[in-house]
């Protein structure tokens, strides 16, 4: 729990910092725009740790039917301007507060990392309990295990955490879950001028 506070008052504190420094294009979002071709007319999407709402939760809402979820209100009040057509809940990404078989897909760019080790395994299942059978999965991942932490992250004075799985424990992580890994791109990804990170980018199909 002290690690969730941490992130949770991270991005409440420096969320106007972060939607300046956010890059809006990049080798992500033409992921995100072939996962979007592939899914159907008029499906229900949850972005998982939707941030501010730019740019995923807006282009999903753009030709579905968008759902975003956060555990920083303060970035959601961010997203409720940016996004004003999609309809949007706070909440821990590890029980999340839907229904069962409530979406058709769900992406997850970037949330992963912020949730303590032990609970990655909890992140993917609750993916999974969110989508009907064959529900699609878009999330992304450090390619390597890390954990480590920023106390002045983006020159604010704040700290953040990051707990990265990698590459290989998200594999297993979701097979564990039902998945069936349909494509698998590591790519830079540059959330901010100056960040050369890598992220791999899974799209996964819940087993029917």
């Amino acid at each position: 729990m002290v690690e969730k506070d941490a992130v949770r008052r991270g991005y409440d504190r420096i969320a106007a910092a972060y939607a300046a420094d956010r890059v809006e294009d990049g080798t992500g979002r033409a992921v995100l725009a072939e996962f979007r071709e592939s899914l159907p007319a008029a499906a229900r999407v949850l972005d998982a740790g939707c941030g501010q709402g730019t740019p995923v939760l807006a282009d999903l809402s753009a030709s579905a039917a968008a759902v975003g979820t956060d555990i920083s209100r303060t970035q959601l009040d961010l997203a409720a301007e940016r996004v004003p057509n999609a309809a949007l809940a706070q909440g821990d990404i590890a029980a999340l507060p839907f229904r069962d078989g409530a979406f058709d897909a769900v992406t997850a760019f970037h949330s992963l990392i912020h949730v303590p080790a032990a609970e990655h395994q909890s992140v993917v299942d609750e993916f999974a309990r969110v989508l009907g059978a064959g529900g699609r999965l878009l999330c992304s991942e450090g390619p390597e295990e890390w954990t480590g932490a920023n106390p002045d992250w983006l020159d604010t004075g704040v700290e953040m955490q990051w707990h990265i799985a990698g590459a290989e424990a998200t594999r297993t992580q979701l097979r564990n879950a039902g998945f069936v890994i349909e494509r698998e791109r590591t790519v830079g990804d540059s959330l901010a001028e100056g960040d050369d990170a890598r992220w791999t980018f899974f799209a996964a199909r819940l087993a029917e």
